[in-house]
């Protein structure tokens, strides 16, 4: 996870869930996140998508927003790999539904 000043802020262990990633996103403050979910599709075959993910909730400040709207794609472009985007504004947004829905 990273803020608009490209600083890393923290990095996930693979043994961690989904839920654990998205309850380290501040309740008010934009981030950046980057996310490599791996699933099993219908033909069983194992896959991973990594995703990128502009969280910017409502309830963070209107500055914050526009700098991290502003900042979005130049950082987007440092990371190699990026499959699929989401930007959120409330967790339902970023949903496990709404990535396994993305890359079926």
């Amino acid at each position: 996870m990273a803020n608009a000043a490209s600083e890393m802020e923290k990095l996930g262990e693979p043994t961690q869930s989904y839920d654990d990633f998205t309850a380290s996103l501040p309740a008010d403050e934009c981030r950046y996140a980057v996310y490599d979910f791996d699933f099993v599709t219908a033909e069983n075959c194992q896959k991973s998508s990594i995703f990128f993910i502009a969280w910017s909730p409502d309830t963070s400040r209107v500055r914050s927003k526009m700098i991290n709207a502003s900042s979005k794609d130049r950082f987007k472009r440092e990371l190699n790999g990026i499959q699929l985007e989401l930007q959120a504004t409330d967790p339902t947004e970023m949903g496990l539904d709404v990535i396994r829905s993305r890359v079926n």
